[in-house]
């Protein structure tokens, strides 16, 4: 590429220019900011974590019309002080984005397509799966004689933004039915 000499200046001009700006204290910054209230101004916030990790960063969730308009730190959260990861912070695009699946899919075994279902259907077909899969699996008696009441058909993970109280709970309704192995996204 060449340039010439009147392409220099010019482009030597518009830098001092714009440096010359910056040092005097001009920027985008105050236009960026007075942006950003406006478009959350007249939203109501509502404080939420993060969705990602056990971290459990606070957020901000900013709801309009009965949208969500923002997603950002909470700098109230003594977790995070207001920070996010990059993840964290592209919450964002996670909750609008138009490809997010919305509906419950279901594939027949041997289909070639998805069929979209109710939720009532599909929670009603998981605990049927679930007592199936438990009693085609589930042993009262080790081959020893020993009584140990469970079931090796059935993985359990929690997730890692769940409270204590949950996985407590969760954990508690596993261990009755058998399920011996039980694991939390946050150990893994």
């Amino acid at each position: 590429m060449t340039l010439s000499r009147r392409d220099f200046m010019k482009a030597a001009g518009t830098g001092t220019a714009i440096g010359t700006l910056a040092a005097l204290g001009a920027g985008l910054e105050a236009p960026t900011v007075r942006a950003r209230e406006l478009r959350i101004s007249g939203a109501k916030v509502y404080p939420s974590v993060c969705p990602y990790c056990a971290v459990g960063c606070g957020q901000l969730v900013h709801v309009q019309n009965g949208q969500i308009v923002n997603i950002e730190g909470n700098p109230d959260s003594p977790v995070s002080q207001g920070n996010l990861c990059p993840k964290g912070a592209a919450t964002y695009q996670l909750a609008v984005n138009p490809n997010r699946v919305t509906e419950v899919l279901y594939r027949a075994p041997g289909s070639d397509h998805w069929e979209k279902k109710d939720l009532d259907w599909a929670m009603d077909r998981i605990a049927q799966r679930f007592k199936e899969t438990r009693d085609a699996t589930f042993f009262e008696k080790s081959p020893d004689g020993k009584t140990v009441n469970n079931t090796l058909g059935i993985f359990s993970l929690g997730g890692a933004t769940m409270d204590n109280e949950f996985n407590y709970s969760h954990s508690k309704l596993m261990r009755a039915t058998g399920v011996v192995a039980i694991e939390n996204q946050a150990r893994i």
